[in-house]
């Protein structure tokens, strides 16, 4: 004999049936098993979960910081009147330095970049901690950039445009004077 029964007759636990007495009569119980716990509806669930966790941790920012990060206090230590080995003591190695005229400048710098999912990285925040040294080599002044105070400047290419100067192709050199000079005679 087959079993004509839909899967949710099959599915459905089997009743069973107990009798009791109570206050002298008899009372008929039915119980049923309770279903198992539907794994395939935890697993939706976790799945749902890690999914809506993973697009809210790919909305955020993710942040690198590179270079000297200094807090406020570490700079105030710099004093004119020191000497350059109490500033590297202090502030440490600088990242690079330079002669600027007669005397000398370390420079401490440091850049934030925040960047989000598969987008390209920004920079949100830029330091540069100068530190400026007379012919003694003793801090003259301590000067404090960030990224407001800087100018875009073209590495790629490396020339530096020069004032007044015209940036023309060459058929524009060429055709430039057509209509205001003679070309044959004249």
């Amino acid at each position: 004999m087959s079993d004509f029964r839909t899967r949710r007759e099959r599915d459905t636990p089997k009743r069973r049936a107990e009798t009791a007495t109570w206050d002298g009569s008899t009372v008929m119980i039915v119980n049923r098993k309770r279903p198992t716990t539907d794994c395939l509806g935890r697993l939706r669930t976790v799945l749902a979960c890690a999914a809506v966790l993973g697009l809210l941790t790919a909305c955020a920012d993710s942040v690198t910081k590179h270079g000297h990060h200094f807090r406020e206090t570490d700079v105030q230590q710099i004093t004119p009147g020191m000497s350059q080995e109490q500033v590297r003591f202090t502030l440490g190695t600088p990242t690079t330095t330079s002669v600027l005229g007669s005397g000398q400048a370390f420079y401490y710098i440091s850049s934030t970049e925040a960047q989000k999912s598969f987008l390209l990285p920004r920079e949100t925040d830029r330091q540069v901690v100068a530190v400026y040294f007379n012919q003694g080599g003793m801090v003259d002044n301590v000067a404090n950039y960030g990224l407001k105070d800087g100018k875009i400047f073209d590495f790629i290419s490396r020339t530096t445009p020069a004032p007044g100067a015209r940036d023309d192709g060459l058929l524009k050199q060429l055709f430039r004077n057509l209509g205001s000079r003679q070309v044959f005679g004249g």
